[in-house]
């Protein structure tokens, strides 16, 4: 089979070969699967670099992400078993952690609906127990995990600012639902909220980019506001000021959501429950922006972690499968 791996810690442009290589065999209580489409995260980035929380050995294949099929046939969404990711022909993958794919999604969207909508409606259901008329405030609202947020937000009922950079991004953002968007790149962040909140800031937060957009969250967030920190996609881990949230009355809430798949497993496939039931009618839908052959992954992968990219990129290895009628 054909697979992507990765021999050196680096750029992923650099480090990530396409090679012949033998079909991975699965370990006891996992399953080989055949990869229909492979989501692009910046968490495959971060794997070639050698700067995600978790190191395979090399060489590894990347991808953390994948719509596939078992080898009875049933369409499948899954997390691959790392040092066997998903940018390849086959993976393998946790027969327990398996969740079938909707039917209401093609393969590329399948793929796409899992991390980052899982990690979205955990931020703000589990976590930030949004409700129906707050105010959420997406920043990187274009992107892969913030576009995920944006779709769950509004079909929560909430009104969702999205924070973005570029005009591009912004049209995106707009597609997306956001009633209020705002540029970083051309308007001041916290001057844009407080006026579309007059001044009473957002409700919920979502931060997948930390370091500047963590600072402007803690000026803009409401009495009783939560900021859910999702991730560090700007490259700066913030060290919030404990005393401003204490004056302000908000709360600081991290989210993990890979610990659910061993602390609370069942909550995952009741979370996936969830979020089949949202595309089945059309509340939610995965924004691929792009579809790349496998032999354009390690571009695509670089276009990721260089953050020009909207929406989600999915690697499809062979021909996809669409949606059901």
């Amino acid at each position: 089979m054909r697979a992507w791996r990765v021999h050196e810690n680096g750029e992923p442009g650099e480090v990530m070969r396409l090679e012949e290589t033998g079909r991975p065999t699965p370990g006891e209580g996992q399953v080989l699967l055949a990869v229909r489409a492979a989501n692009i995260n910046f968490p495959d980035a971060l794997l070639c670099r050698g700067q995600y929380q978790v190191r395979p050995p090399l060489p590894f294949t990347p991808g953390v992400e994948i719509c596939a099929e078992t080898e009875d046939g049933r369409r499948v969404i899954a997390t691959p078993a790392l040092p066997h990711g998903g940018f390849a022909e086959y993976a393998v993958a946790d027969a327990a952690a398996l969740l079938p794919a909707p039917q209401s999604l093609d393969d590329a969207e399948a793929a796409a609906l899992h991390i980052g909508y899982q990690t979205g409606w955990f931020g703000l259901h589990r976590r930030a127990r949004i409700e129906a008329g707050e105010t959420l405030l997406v920043h990187a609202a274009a992107g892969g995990v913030g576009s995920a947020a944006v779709q769950l937000g509004k079909a929560a009922g909430a009104t969702v600012i999205g924070v973005v950079g570029g005009p591009a991004k912004a049209a995106v953002a707009r597609e997306l639902g956001c009633d209020v968007v705002v540029d970083r790149r051309g308007e001041d962040v916290v001057a844009a909220v407080k006026e579309a909140t007059g001044g009473r800031g957002a409700d919920v937060i979502y931060d997948p980019v930390g370091g500047e957009a963590y600072a402007q969250s803690a000026k803009v967030v409401a009495f009783e506001g939560r900021i859910v920190v999702v991730g560090f996609a700007g490259g700066t881990v913030p060290s919030p000021a404990l005393n401003h949230a204490l004056v302000k009355n908000y709360s600081i809430l991290g989210l993990h959501w890979g610990l659910y798949t061993t602390r609370n497993p069942q909550l995952v496939r009741h979370c996936h429950d969830q979020l089949t039931e949202l595309a089945a009618r059309g509340a939610i839908k995965p924004l691929v922006s792009e579809r790349v052959p496998l032999d354009g992954a390690a571009h695509a992968v670089q276009r990721v972690a260089d953050g020009v990219t909207t929406g989600r990129i999915a690697v499809v290895p062979g021909p996809e499968k669409g949606a059901a009628a």
